[in-house]
């Protein structure tokens, strides 16, 4: 990563300001910390195997992804944005953003989600359902990004038994993106998101 310089919100307060209007609390504090937003992907940059829609980019942690259920369990309330892809049916993309106080927060997060998707595709399944864990390999990226993956077969769902999932993992500095896909149709693009994990870390700053 080259050396750069960002804004941090809230960074630059002009001292008589401070001492007029005392110590910024609630919800007005909450407001100060966030930061400029990182780039995010556009429509345009996830794999053309599939017809894409989404919302805009917004603040906080976003839906849950399926697995694993419930992660994080304590979300960050600042300095978080997400984005939901959908199509008219077979496949369900997301990317997450999440900026640190430090560096070192950032690369603890990024090993601690690499681990809790191995320990999600590896944790016992209910009845008639097998998981398949996949290492996609890593993506050479900023400070770099890594893609792993799921495929779990239901043999009590006739209609969809199998569902592929991709989950990519990058990390420039103190900023940490997930790069998340799933789909029951088809093959997994492994190829083409990497490409899209590669331009979103890319695109963070």
């Amino acid at each position: 990563m080259g050396v750069r310089t960002r804004l941090r919100g809230g960074g630059v307060v002009v001292g008589a300001a401070l001492l007029a209007l005392g110590v910024a609390s609630g919800p007005a504090a909450a407001a100060d910390q966030w930061r400029p937003r990182p780039g995010t992907l556009y429509i345009s940059d996830l794999p053309k195997t599939e017809s894409w829609r989404a919302n805009p980019t917004v603040r906080g942690w976003g839906s849950e992804y399926v697995c694993p259920a419930g992660w994080p369990a304590e979300p960050a309330e600042v300095n978080v944005w997400n984005r939901d892809f959908t199509t008219a049916e077979t496949a369900f993309a997301q990317q997450k953003v999440a900026v640190f106080a430090t560096e070192a927060e950032a690369v603890a997060f990024a090993a601690k989600a690499r681990q809790d998707y191995l320990d999600c595709a590896n944790a016992p399944q209910r009845p008639g359902v097998s998981a398949t864990y996949y290492d996609h390999g890593a993506v050479d990226v900023e400070e770099g990004a890594t893609l792993q993956g799921m495929y779990t077969f239901d043999s009590t769902n006739p209609e969809r038994p199998g569902f592929n999932y991709l989950w990519g993992v990058g990390r420039d500095g103190d900023t940490v993106t997930l790069v998340l896909w799933q789909s029951y149709w088809g093959d997994p693009p492994v190829t083409e998101w990497k490409r899209t994990l590669r331009t979103a870390v890319n695109k963070l700053y």
